[in-house]
């Protein structure tokens, strides 16, 4: 894993910065939100992913893609989560200003 890293920091690096920007504009979409059975699918799927690649069920390259694939998913998870925090901080910033004047 820590090989991933060291040879895949620049797509680590833009799957954040991807992860940021889809952040900033989903505060603004609204579609309708997922339904409870697909999120727990969903959630079944990430789990079983995960559990195959740490049981190393998944052998050569389609395994080496599979850890490649939940690695990118942390920093791209996370960059989402710092855009929306960023984007309701500077809503909530003007909103207050707006209300101020």
């Amino acid at each position: 894993m820590a090989y991933l890293v060291a040879f895949h920091w620049g797509w680590l690096a833009g799957a954040f910065a991807i992860g940021l920007a889809m952040g900033w504009v989903a505060v603004v979409h609204r579609a309708p939100g997922v339904s409870r059975l697909l999120t727990w699918l969903l959630a079944a799927l990430a789990v079983i992913l995960v559990a195959a690649a740490i049981a190393c069920l998944v052998p050569g390259r389609a395994g080496y893609w599979l850890e490649l694939l939940l690695l990118l998913f942390v920093p791209y998870l996370a960059g989402c989560a710092l855009g929306t925090w960023l984007r309701a901080l500077v809503v909530t910033r003007s909103m207050r200003q707006r209300s101020a004047v």
